[in-house]
């Protein structure tokens, strides 16, 4: 069983029970194209089988890894661009409490390489000049622009601050098996290496060493991960009829609203702490379906929050979205609103209600009134943030997304746009061959 629930309920007046069904022939073609790596992209279909085909040695060395960067640095900086870190930020900042104490087990992640502002670049080598740190740089070609020119300051930094020998224990590189700028520079320094397999595109990469080893380093469980991870995809493989499989119906639903011209979807939370899980499903989305001239546009908001600003858009604005709901039924803490003898600001009526049921209600309410509003809703609910219910929403939102790209009509494993900027920039540049 898996614990993770979607509900489509709210979206029923938009969408009908019989024209869902009428996917029911298609998505079981797709998922077989899947499985049997016979669809679009399927050079690129490692993820499918990759939770049930993590070895123990490998688990054992990042773990092994992790300890040794938690004994020698307070600080491990991960240098990487797009799904190089945006999975394990994700999962990190999800785990992590607000107002962290010290903690033992764990070193503080931090990232760079993923922008090129000169300003936080400068400041965190000032920042680093008295923190004892080790880098985690993660591409598998080790040319891509952003974390290359970030990795080439961090190194020279670390080189001058600790000597060459030194620096070269404090930096582990995940690239290419066998090829590529890092790998050879990996090889000629003796750093700790993993791979990125040649099979998993870097957005569908949470779950290989490239996301595990900063979780690890981040004090967190990423045998946990794992099995959540494929506890979704045990039970996705075996459910064959459409009605029971989350993941084609999330990705069904989507179809069908995009059709009707629904081509914004807006993911919102209640809990700041799922940011960048948002941040990572849009890049899952956006570089998966966006491309063709198709594909919805995948956007985030953060609530009770953006409720206070873009909250008028969605209620009011124009009705091309709809909204996907992730909720989270049990909070961490309990916090009571207290009496008040005064009662100048009203909330005596909430007076020992748990702040976490007046979240509740605003979701509640917000829902219904978007509903109203003409928004299609839908909510995929966790149990609680943990470990096990991150892996499972990973995976399902990676074969989701795997489908929905299918039905649209596309190749969701591919990226041909992203070169596009570079090619503009590196003329720019006077790059060699540009």
């Amino acid at each position: 069983m898996i614990n993770i629930a979607f509900d489509y309920k709210q979206a029923l007046a938009f969408v009908g029970e019989t024209e869902i069904s009428l996917f029911e022939k298609e998505t079981a073609l797709h998922r077989k194209n899947i499985y049997n790596r016979t669809g679009a992209g399927h050079d690129y279909l490692g993820w499918v089988d990759l939770p049930g085909q993590v070895s123990e040695e490998l688990i054992q060395s990042i773990e092994t890894t992790a300890a040794r960067l938690r004994a020698i640095a307070d600080v491990v900086v991960v240098v990487g661009i797009g799904g190089s870190y945006l999975g394990s930020r994700a999962i990190i900042e999800a785990l992590s409490e607000p107002f962290p104490a010290h903690n033992a087990k764990a070193a503080q992640i931090v990232f760079a390489g993923h922008h090129l502002d000169e300003d936080y670049l400068h400041d965190l080598l000032a920042w680093l000049d008295d923190k004892r740190y080790a880098v985690i740089v993660i591409s598998k070609s080790g040319t891509t622009t952003e974390p290359a020119i970030a990795f080439r300051l961090l190194k020279a930094h670390l080189e001058l601050k600790t000597g060459v020998s030194e620096a070269a224990s404090r930096i582990i590189a995940i690239t290419d098996a066998s090829k590529g700028a890092l790998k050879q520079l990996a090889d000629s320094q003796s750093y700790t290496t993993y791979e990125i397999p040649d099979d998993v595109g870097g957005r569908y990469s949470v779950l290989t060493a490239v996301g595990l080893l900063p979780i690890a380093v981040a004090g967190f469980d990423i045998r946990k991960l794992l099995s959540g991870a494929l506890s979704m995809a045990e039970f996705l493989r075996n459910e064959d009829k459409l009605s029971r499989h989350p993941a084609a119906l999330y990705a069904v639903l989507r179809n069908i609203l995009y059709r009707k011209g629904r081509n914004t979807e807006i993911l919102t939370s209640y809990k700041p702490s799922l940011y960048y899980l948002a941040e990572w499903w849009k890049q899952l989305f956006g570089e998966s379906e966006g491309k063709e001239g198709k594909g919805i546009f995948p956007a985030s908001v953060s609530f009770t929050t953006d409720l206070h600003s873009m909250g008028q858009y969605i209620q009011e604005g124009h009705r091309n979205i709809f909204e996907t709901v992730l909720w989270v039924e049990k909070d961490k803490r309990q916090l009571n609103i207290p009496e008040d003898s005064s009662d100048l600001d009203g909330l005596n009526y909430l007076s020992g209600e748990r702040i976490g049921f007046v979240n509740k209600m605003a979701m509640r309410g917000t829902m219904m009134a978007h509903l109203e509003g003409g928004v299609p809703n839908m909510a995929i609910n966790l149990p609680e943030i943990n470990e096990q219910n991150l892996g499972e929403l990973i995976y399902f939102f990676e074969m989701a997304c795997a489908i929905s790209g299918y039905i649209l009509g596309v190749n969701p494993f591919d990226q041909p746009g992203v070169e596009a900027y570079k090619k503009k920039m590196f003329g720019l540049l006077g790059k060699p061959g540009y």
